[in-house]
């Protein structure tokens, strides 16, 4: 009788453990798709994503590298102080996007230019990502006071 609860026990945690791994296993594949990682103009430049990764890119816009007049495409250049990275985007850019402001960009890179989907800009004069802050302290362009 003993034997029959033992074999019974053992087969229920053995289900149970079946069951916690695939449940774990299809919340990894469905949140595969919504995870953006941050990348800096540096790590793109000497490690370039493959076309189809979507990535999070941010850094300072260029002063005069801001290219408007081609349909809705707005193509800018992006900077960590060390490399830089061309940017196309179509669509409406935040109104507080500007040249020498910190800026977020998600999309994909293709054929050495970041094609965005979505660009944020800070929302104030003193706010900015923390991963583009960091990537500027990196390269060692990052003045406190949110001054660049």
């Amino acid at each position: 009788m003993k034997t029959l609860k033992k074999r019974r026990r053992v087969q229920v945690i053995l289900l149970a453990v079946v069951a916690l791994a695939m449940a774990t296993g299809l919340i990894g594949y469905a949140l595969q798709d919504g995870i953006n990682f941050f990348r800096s103009p540096s790590q793109v430049i000497a490690e370039p994503p493959k076309p189809t990764e979507v990535f999070r890119i941010g850094g300072l816009v260029e002063e005069g590298s801001i290219i408007r007049g081609q349909g809705e495409t707005v193509h800018f250049t992006v900077t960590d102080g060390g490399e830089s990275v061309k940017v196309a985007f179509t669509g409406v850019l935040p109104d507080l996007f500007s040249e020498n402001q910190g800026m977020v960009g998600t999309g994909s890179y293709v054929n050495g230019v970041f094609e965005a989907t979505e660009i944020l800009a800070k929302h104030d004069e003193t706010y900015m990502p923390k991963e583009v802050v960091d990537a500027l302290k990196e390269q060692g362009v990052y003045k406190e006071g949110g001054e660049s």
